[in-house]
C-alpha cells in the first residue's frame, strides 16, 4: 500500500454530533492519509458546515434529498483513490479498523467489497454479511423474522449460525463498506432507482455476476449507532422499503415465466408495508442473534 490519501465518502442528512463521532474516529481507523467526503443531501442542523472546517473535510452538495445510493455515487465521483470507503455518518470506527480492511484487499485480489464487523448500539454483531435472498428464505424471513429471529430461513439468509471469520460473503452492508474502485465503477455503482434500502444487495449481486467478491473481515470492527435518518419518517421510510424490496425481486424474476410470483411478491409486500406502519416490530424486522 502507498500512502496515498484513502477517499471516505459518508452520506449526509442533519446527522446532528454522530458526525463529529464519525470524523474523529476514522482518523483513528488508518494510519494513512483520508480524503473525506460528505455527500449531503440537504443538511440544515449546522453539523456538515462545522464538519467542513476540518482540514481533511470536503462538503459535495447532492442538490437536494436524493437517497442513499445516488448521493454516494456523487461523492465517489469527486474522489480518486484506487479503494474508497462508502459509510453512513453515524458509525463510529474501532482503531485500526480502516487499516484491517485495506489489509484484506491484498488477500482478495477479486475482492470488490470488504465490510468490517459492525456491532449495535447494544454490543449485539449486526447481520452484515449475508447470503443473497432465495424465494424461500425471502418468504420466511419476511414472515417470521419479526416474532421469531432465529428461525431457520433468516439465520440462512443472515449467516447467523457461525462465529466470526473473514470469509466471502454474498453482499454487505452498505452502512460501512470499503470498495475496489475499479470494480464500482465497472458496474455503475449504486442503482440510483433505490432511494434507501436493498440498494447494497443490489450492489452485492451485479457485483457477483460481474466476477467480483464480497469480503467480510470481522477483524475490523464499527460500531453503529444506527437510523440517524430513518428515524425521523418511519411511515415513509416503512414504503420505501418495501418499494426497494420489489424493485430487486422484480428484476431478479422477470418475464412471463415469473409473472405469477412476481403477483404474489407484490401483494405480499404491499401487506406487510400496511402492517409495519401499525407493528413497530415489524419495520424493526429481526433482532441480531449474536454478541460473541
Amino acid at each position: 500500500m502507498t500512502s496515498e490519501p484513502i477517499a471516505v465518502v459518508a452520506v449526509t442528512y442533519s446527522p446532528g454530533e454522530v458526525l463529529g463521532e464519525f470524523l474523529d474516529s476514522v482518523a483513528l481507523a488508518t494510519s494513512r492519509p483520508l480524503d473525506i467526503v460528505l455527500a449531503d443531501n440537504g443538511s440544515t442542523d449546522g453539523s456538515v458546515e462545522a464538519a467542513a472546517r476540518r482540514p481533511d473535510v470536503r462538503v459535495v452538495s447532492t442538490g437536494g434529498n436524493l437517497g442513499y445510493g445516488q448521493a454516494a455515487n456523487i461523492g465517489v465521483r469527486t474522489t480518486t483513490s484506487p479503494f474508497v470507503v462508502i459509510a453512513n455518518p453515524d458509525v463510529v470506527w474501532g482503531a485500526g479498523a480502516l487499516d484491517e480492511l485495506l489489509a484484506a484487499t491484498e488477500r482478495w485480489p477479486r475482492g470488490a467489497s470488504f465490510g468490517p464487523l459492525i456491532r449495535t448500539p447494544e454490543g449485539a454483531i449486526y447481520p452484515s454479511a449475508r447470503e443473497f435472498p432465495s424465494i424461500g428464505r425471502g418468504i420466511g424471513h419476511a414472515l417470521c423474522g419479526w416474532w421469531w429471529p432465529s428461525n431457520p430461513w433468516t439465520a440462512s439468509y443472515r449467516a447467523e449460525n457461525t462465529a466470526p471469520a473473514e470469509r466471502l460473503a454474498g453482499w454487505l452492508s452498505g452502512s460501512c463498506v470499503l470498495l475496489r474502485r475499479a470494480a464500482f465503477d465497472a458496474v455503475g455503482g449504486f442503482d440510483p432507482g433505490y432511494f434507501m434500502y436493498f440498494e447494497d444487495l443490489d450492489l452485492g449481486h451485479r457485483l457477483m455476476i460481474a466476477g467480483w467478491q464480497s469480503i467480510y473481515v470481522p477483524s475490523a470492527t464499527v460500531a453503529h449507532l444506527g437510523r440517524h435518518a430513518t428515524s425521523r419518517d418511519a411511515a415513509r421510510m416503512a414504503d420505501e422499503h418495501h418499494k426497494s424490496a420489489w424493485r430487486y425481486l422484480s428484476r431478479r424474476y422477470p418475464g412471463l415465466r415469473w409473472l405469477p410470483l412476481r403477483a404474489v411478491i407484490r401483494m405480499g409486500l404491499a401487506l406487510r408495508a400496511i402492517l409495519a406502519k401499525r407493528v413497530t416490530r415489524v419495520a424493526e424486522g429481526a433482532a441480531p442473534q449474536r454478541r460473541d
